[in-house]
């Protein structure tokens, strides 16, 4: 594969990890502003300033992992890369149930089902690649403090 060729290759995994993000953004604006200060959540909730910074390093370091897996040129790439882009999904799922629609119950059975897609996504590019299942490893384990997070603000939200 050439060099140019891959360097497309990584363009276009940035793009798509950075287009997820943007339209989760989008979905999360409006919430993030009017409902979310609002609500009940845990003494332990990140600051607000932290998530930027985190989900800017996941996406890249998704994206990287993405593009280790795809320049392989493997045919096995495949099922990792479709596996990848329906995580990719889900992810972008779970800003619109949460914040959006204001669904935390939802977003938290939502999440459960993205937390098992990034599961199955990072084992499956470690035959591909050791170096992009590691990439995914923080992604998986923000997800999981995500799920918990989302969990407790679930239920100090229910109705009395």
């Amino acid at each position: 594969m050439t060099r140019r060729k891959q360097a497309v290759g990584l363009v276009v995994a940035l793009a798509l990890c950075f287009a997820a993000a943007g339209l989760g953004g989008l979905l999360t604006r409006e919430g993030v502003a009017a409902w979310y200060p609002g609500i009940a959540k845990p003494d332990w909730t990140p600051p607000g300033w932290v998530f930027g910074p985190v989900w800017t390093f996941l996406y890249a370091a998704m994206a990287v992992a993405a593009w280790l897996v795809w320049r392989t040129g493997r045919e096995h790439r495949r099922l990792p890369l479709a596996l990848f882009a329906i995580q990719l999904a889900l992810n972008v799922t779970w800003s619109g149930l949460f914040f959006a629609l204001r669904q935390p119950g939802w977003a938290f059975a939502e999440i459960l089902i993205l937390w098992l897609a990034i599961l199955a996504t990072t084992a499956s590019f470690y035959e591909g690649s050791k170096t992009a299942f590691w990439l995914m490893t923080p992604y998986l384990a923000w997800v999981t403090f995500a799920a918990v997070l989302n969990a407790a603000i679930w239920r100090l939200n229910l109705p009395a």
